[in-house]
């Protein structure tokens, strides 16, 4: 019997109002993480930067309440408007707050660049706080407007006498939306600072008041003290004395701040009318453009080509650092969350201003022009030693099934999407996770003592070590610029160790080495930490799993207050687990728990690997010294 259903236009769903933003939050933050939830911040916070950025304001202030979950931002600036809007009957405030794709900023009247371009940033934060305050000082008076889950509470209201202008926004992110609505200090703080670096002599004031700080960020040399910050936290030694340094205004106006290091990296932070477009887009790639054409004229005209070497953009580009801010007046960012840019046009222009001026500060400054060069040539040579080094372990250790690691105990699917590589410690942990895995679908890799610290070694030192290599040809993905993940062997790659110090310790060394030698794996997402039980709690007949000393405590005060028979057993290591106890706690995906290792601040993780598995000992000796009061347990 066949069973038909009518489809008519009363099946058709019209969400009005704010409705999509609740249905679909992801559509308009990018999620409801921690990403999303700080996103809300930033686009109230770009309002009040764009009062800035047009001259109408200098001073913006964001402060942190004590509950650590709600936010105000306010500014000096014009106030938003509070008089009717002469179509929808409506203050221009409660218009502005509650109704997407409305503003001032689409006929480039009242802002000649914007951040905030699409008229959805503060409606959005409305809809999904479940509580927005708004207040306008304008004419002398205070106006005062509180909404409730994107909807007015009650219609705008004169609340008193106030000089100046300028204009508060208080919100509280919505617990039913966001899992968590706790703040991060530090990443909102961080924000701040570079809203100063990018637009000098504004004044940005940052309040903790859970953490009882206060803050002011002011910065007249602007991205020249950006740059001056971000060399130091990477401890990279620069090549030349004085920085490239550009600011010209052509359709586009453009900063631009560029210096070589010894660094083996790139870091280039671009941002748009002061938002950080962590993704690149058509500015950066017309940067590069203008760089490498003005590089390479500059060696073709002085003849410093070296014979037998080929200079490749990476070569030219190895050890940059530098930021690029550009200020334009239509930005057309990819998605709300504006990390891309995406004006085709902006490409050839940024290009045109960036080439022709990088070449003359290069003829200009012949000393500093020559030791780049003497880098990107240096670069060349390293790159070729490196493929050639990269190449040989390849053909010693080709990635098919009949070549691979004597230690690895390989799955049976072919099928590389459901497929995961455990990473273990030891041949005792191996032991046991080979007996409890699914055979079909899980392979185990077990390795020998702690790893070599792949931040102090040379790339040399790293093929030649015998862990590295079986993990490299296991993966069979390539490693440093030959890493490519499409050619990785497996769906998720699991780093599996006790859940002790010397565990943890060994992690890390496997992250620094996937860090700076197959990172793309990290950018895709293949790379995960399991999470095995470091405590048996047995209360009464049930059995409960703690990760760590934190989670065993909370299980005792949950469920052993008032039981006379508590039972805790604490692991040695995962060796003495028995197969079928580490199957059901840490290899079976209905009940485990992974960690992916993301990399969400470029920069800090930078800094922390090169500070902390460098060769370099004050930078450890001073994280120790600083976090000394902190410890409750050393591992010594």
């Amino acid at each position: 019997m066949t069973t038909t259903h009518t489809y008519t236009a009363k099946d058709i769903t019209v969400l009005e109002g704010l409705d999509p933003v609740r249905k679909r939050p992801g559509m308009y933050i990018g999620g409801v993480g921690s990403a999303g939830l700080h996103h809300l911040v930033w686009e109230i916070l770009d309002n009040s930067v764009d009062e800035a950025m047009n001259g109408y304001a200098t001073e913006v202030c964001v402060t942190l309440h004590r509950d650590g979950t709600s936010i105000t931002v306010s500014d000096n600036g014009r106030g938003i408007p509070i008089d009717k809007h002469p179509k929808l009957k409506k203050s221009a405030l409660e218009v502005i707050l509650t109704t997407l794709h409305a503003g001032g900023k689409f006929e480039g009247q009242n802002y000649k660049t914007s951040g905030g371009l699409h008229g959805v940033g503060a409606s959005v934060v409305n809809a999904l706080s479940k509580k927005l305050v708004a207040q306008v000082k304008k004419d002398g008076h205070l106006y005062e407007q509180t909404f409730k889950l994107g909807k007015p509470v009650a219609p705008l209201k004169k609340i008193g006498v106030a000089r100046g202008t300028g204009t508060t926004v208080y919100f509280h992110p919505d617990p039913t939306i966001f899992p968590k609505t706790e703040f991060n200090p530090d990443t909102i703080r961080d924000r701040l600072e570079v809203v100063s670096y990018i637009h000098k002599g504004v004044r940005v004031i940052w309040e903790d008041l859970s953490n009882r700080t206060k803050e002011v960020f002011e910065h007249k040399e602007g991205i020249g003290n950006y740059l001056q910050k971000i060399l130091a936290q990477r401890a990279a030694k620069t090549v030349h004395d004085q920085p490239f340094f550009l600011e010209k205004e052509n359709g586009a106006r453009v900063q631009l701040i560029l210096q070589w290091t010894e660094s083996t990296d790139e870091h280039i932070r671009s941002y748009v009318n002061g938002i950080p477009t962590s993704s690149g887009g058509t500015h950066e790639n017309g940067m590069r453009g203008g760089v490498m054409k003005a590089l390479r004229n500059f060696i073709n005209i002085h003849k410093l080509t070296p014979r037998g070497v080929t200079l490749t953009a990476e070569d030219l580009r190895e050890g940059l650092t530098g930021i690029l801010s550009i200020f334009i007046p239509d930005p057309q960012f990819q998605g709300q969350t504006k990390d891309r840019l995406n004006n085709p046009e902006l490409q050839a222009q940024v290009e045109a201003i960036i080439r022709p001026a990088l070449e003359h500060w290069l003829n200009a400054n012949r000393s500093m022009a020559e030791m780049i060069v003497l880098r990107i040539v240096l670069s060349a040579k390293a790159r070729e030693a490196s493929r050639a080094a990269s190449a040989s372990v390849t053909r010693k250790s080709a990635t098919s099934r009949l070549n691979l690691p004597g230690k690895l105990t390989d799955c049976a699917s072919n099928k590389k999407e459901e497929t995961e590589l455990f990473i273990v410690e030891g041949d005792s942990a191996g032991g046991s996770a080979k007996q409890g895995r699914d055979r079909n679908r899980q392979a185990i890799l077990p390795l020998r003592g702690k790893v070599l610290n792949t931040e102090q070694a040379s790339l040399k030192k790293v093929l030649e070590n015998k862990e590295i290599a079986d993990l490299t040809t296991a993966l069979g993905c390539g490693i440093g610029a030959n890493c490519n993940v499409e050619s990785l062997r497996y769906g998720k790659v699991i780093l599996l160790m006790d859940a002790d110090y010397d565990g943890h310790h060994i992690s890390i060394l496997l992250l620094t080495f996937f860090y700076r030698h197959m990172r793309p794996l990290i950018q895709a997402g293949k790379v995960f930490l399991a999470q095995p039980p470091l405590y048996r709690i047995d209360i009464a007949k049930q059995t409960y799993w703690a990760h760590d000393d934190k989670d065993r405590k909370y299980i005792l005060e949950k469920h052993g207050k008032g039981r006379s028979k508590v039972d805790i057993s604490r692991f040695k290591g995962l060796g003495e687990m028995m197969p079928k106890v580490l199957w059901q706690t840490t290899l079976d995906p209905k009940t485990r728990s992974l960690l992916r290792v993301d990399i969400e601040d470029g920069l800090k993780t930078e800094q922390v690997i090169s500070s902390l598995m460098g060769k370099d000992p004050h930078e450890r000796f001073k994280f120790i010294m600083e976090r000394a009061e902190d410890a409750q347990e050393l591992d010594v």
